[in-house]
């Protein structure tokens, strides 16, 4: 996981694989046919380790979709901080996908994908819109939002920099102060 989340899955090659795994190239062969069929074994991993640590299943409790991202984000980058293996992994496979593997993601994780905004449209749903406001737009702009906040803290967290509490909390007010602006609109 830590040479496809360091190096890519294209700038990955078996010979590093094995290094890093302490074993033969031939053994490596033995278990998987082929670099695509380990990434895509790494990938189950991932997924069902994130899966198991930060469900959005509880989201549908919530009333409020606001309060149901200031509860969850802490939750999800509190995860991503101590796993950024993990998450640089994921990342590649979703939202950068190599060619080779998008088939085969897709046919796999596609759906999983698609069940994250069947849970937070919903409550979405429930938000009371300014008049003249479209719906399906203020959602993607509220998803764009928090894609570029967790990419942000995904940067610091694989820069090494020192992910404390102090930075923690800044920056969940500074995204929640974006989230703000979009829930209660920029003008008067």
């Amino acid at each position: 996981m830590a040479v496809f989340a360091r190096h890519g899955y294209k700038n990955t090659s078996t010979v590093m694989l094995a290094e890093a795994a302490g074993v033969s190239k031939a053994l490596i062969f033995h278990h998987f046919k082929s670099k695509k069929e380990l990434y895509l074994s790494v990938l189950d991993r991932c997924f069902e380790r994130a899966r198991r640590e930060v469900s959005i299943d509880p989201l549908s409790e919530y009333q409020d979709f606001f309060e149901a991202i200031e509860k969850y984000t802490p939750i999800k980058l509190d995860y991503f901080k101590k796993n950024p293996n993990v998450y640089k992994v994921a990342r590649e496979a979703f939202y950068a996908t190599p060619n080779e593997l998008k088939e085969a993601i897709e046919e796999k994780y596609g759906p999983l994908i698609t069940d994250k905004y069947k849970v937070w449209q919903p409550l979405f749903e429930k938000v009371p819109l300014r008049e003249g406001i479209e719906r399906g737009q203020a959602f993607e702009l509220i998803m764009i939002t928090l894609d570029h906040f967790e990419n942000k803290f995904i940067a610091d967290v694989t820069d090494e920099k020192d992910i404390d509490e102090k930075y923690f909390q800044h920056f969940l007010d500074r995204m929640n102060s974006f989230l703000s602006m979009i829930r209660y609109g920029i003008q008067q």
